[in-house]
């Protein structure tokens, strides 16, 4: 099931979610409105799930950046969220579909536990400019069942991260590309 604002209000005071930096204001009948940080990693050439993705980090400036198609930005969210108690998914929303940019589409799902802020993969169908700390999505919180499982306690690649991660897959091909 999927809290409503209010329920996910109520969890913030409990103790039981953590959004930070948190403000009521961006809540809504069923998510809350999370928003774009200030750096942004460009993936520089090929992509090889073999080998660390080079990048160039940028700081986005006040007067925006703008995305252009065909090439995969990695940013991060503004807000470090996290529960051990729900589990969260992640997704754009329409107004910034609307602009063409497509946003964490491949792993929107945070684990209870997952306790980090987001790394997210970021397309542009047409050149879109972006602002830090602009409105880019929504997240809501799930209730699990079964026996919890915190994903902090599990041997996972990002359990840990702070900031923007590049794809740890080369970590488990001990073959190289083929």
């Amino acid at each position: 099931m999927i809290l409503t604002g209010p329920a996910i209000a109520a969890a913030i005071r409990a103790g039981e979610i953590t959004i930070d930096p948190y403000d009521p204001a961006r809540l809504s009948p069923n998510a809350y409105d999370w928003r774009l940080g200030d750096t942004i990693r460009i993936c520089d050439g090929d992509l090889d799930a073999a080998a660390p993705t080079s990048f160039t980090e940028l700081t986005i400036p006040s007067s925006g950046l703008v995305l252009k198609p065909g090439v995969l930005y990695l940013g991060v969210t503004l807000e470090r969220t996290g529960s051990e108690t729900y589990a969260q998914i992640l997704n754009g929303d329409r107004t910034i579909g609307a602009l063409g940019i497509w946003v964490h589409v491949s792993a929107p799902l945070g684990h209870q536990g997952h306790a980090i802020r987001w790394t997210l993969e970021i397309r542009a169908t047409r050149p879109a400019r972006i602002y830090p700390a602009m409105t880019f999505g929504k997240l809501v919180f799930l209730t699990a069942f079964g026996t919890p499982a915190s994903y902090q306690q599990q041997r996972a690649k990002y359990a840990v991260t702070d900031g923007i991660d590049i794809s740890r897959l080369y970590e488990e091909i001990t073959q190289g590309a083929l």
